[in-house]
């Protein structure tokens, strides 16, 4: 496959700083494709923190709405005249759509009109999302939009094979695989702190019981509130705390329902590093990931993890050698791994260790060699795409 330079034209609503799974995916990739020589200009709303100055030929700022329930997020508005104009002076070979809102939407109807090649990635589950927040009759309507506009895109990557086997079930086409990776020098066993262990209120001997993420009801937290409590009960010769870091709407909710945890708020770079290592087993009782980036942070830092059997977890995890699954749904099957990964310490460390040596064969450059190749394929002919692949 050709080794020129692309120019490749990146549309998302979220990005760093800004603190989620895709932000820190995107940020990832496209410092990896600037690290490959390639250019990369990235379309994406204006933040209220963003300096007020001009555009720059690497970054075009959008306006926006604000994102309900997402503070300091925006929703990019509908820009396909402006991209129009940025495309037709400065044509890029292909575009990475990341999101699929307004913003998306335009960036995908001017390619389409220029005939500019256009991967999407499918990044976050909006379709699960509209049941927790009260809005399940949008679900049926919200997955027939998804399956539209990804359809209409030479190709989707999918983070994980349950991802891809559920988007084809629902009439997705055109689905390759992008895992994700890690940075596994920055999470690391090796940034754990007693200081900071000891601001929870824990010793050397005690179990610091992690979760990181939003605090949001599609996280499934009422499962982390009683899987807590019960390896509470379950273990009364062991000195457990569960330590959550991360905010949202819930956060109130579960200072009222576990007053005995310790909240730490956001947490970037080395502090949240610190965090995770100064763990001991990470709870994720999530079932709306498309991958679940901490799931990999944590194992790195060498933490057990108790997951469901899906995602990031599925891919990662070996049941009883790196981590413990539970089958999706299975709330007693998820509270039974974790007691029996804290009921014998010779066990945890072992998974602990297991964990750190898998999680630290997964970083990120072989992943962004693939996604340059999967851009690089978008561009094909169709007569020239490899076997079993076609384009619309």
């Amino acid at each position: 496959m050709s080794t020129a330079t692309l120019h490749i034209a990146l549309i998302s609503e979220t990005f760093p700083p800004e603190i989620n799974g895709v932000a820190n995916t995107l940020g990832r990739l496209v410092d990896g494709l600037r690290g490959r020589g390639h250019r990369v200009q990235l379309v994406r709303p204006r933040q209220s923190s963003d300096p007020r100055t001009a555009a720059t030929e690497d970054e075009l700022l959008t306006r926006g709405w604000p994102l309900p329930g997402y503070p300091g997020l925006q929703w990019g508005q509908s820009s396909m005249h402006k991209l129009l104009r940025r495309w037709q002076r400065q044509r890029p070979d292909v575009l990475y759509i990341a999101t699929e809102g307004p913003l998306g939407l335009s960036a995908l109807r001017a390619a389409r009109r220029l005939q500019i090649p256009v991967v999407s990635g499918f990044h976050t589950n909006f379709q699960q999302y509209t049941g927790h927040y009260g809005f399940g009759l949008l679900t049926r309507v919200l997955t027939h939009y998804l399956r539209g506009f990804h359809n209409r895109t030479q190709m989707t990557l999918v983070p994980s094979s349950s991802q891809r086997i559920e988007l084809q079930r629902r009439g997705f086409e055109n689905l390759a695989m992008l895992a994700r990776g890690v940075d596994s020098q920055l999470f690391h066993p090796a940034k754990r702190s007693a200081d900071l262990r000891a601001q929870w209120g824990l010793g050397d001997t005690d179990i610091a019981v992690l979760h990181v993420g939003r605090l949001a009801a599609e996280k499934n937290l009422a499962l982390l509130s009683k899987s807590f409590l019960a390896l509470h009960q379950k273990h009364p010769e062991r000195r457990l705390k569960l330590i959550l870091v991360g905010d949202g709407p819930q956060r109130t909710a579960l200072q009222q329902q576990l007053p005995e945890a310790v909240f730490c708020g956001l947490q970037r770079g080395e502090a949240l590093a610190a965090h995770y290592a100064s763990g001991d087993v990470f709870l994720f009782p999530s079932l709306s990931e498309t991958f679940g980036n901490v799931v990999l942070e944590a194992l790195a830092a060498g933490l057990g993890v108790v997951a469901f059997d899906q995602a990031a977890a599925a891919q990662h995890i070996r049941h009883g050698h790196n981590g413990a699954l539970a089958v999706a749904e299975d709330q007693q099957g998820f509270i039974d791994a974790a007691s029996e990964l804290i009921s014998n310490s010779e066990s945890l460390r072992r998974v602990r260790l297991n964990a750190r040596l898998h999680a630290s064969r997964q970083g990120w450059p072989a992943i962004v060699e693939l996604f340059e190749q999967h851009l690089r394929c978008a561009m094909l002919p169709a007569q020239e795409l490899p076997a079993g692949r076609t384009q619309h």
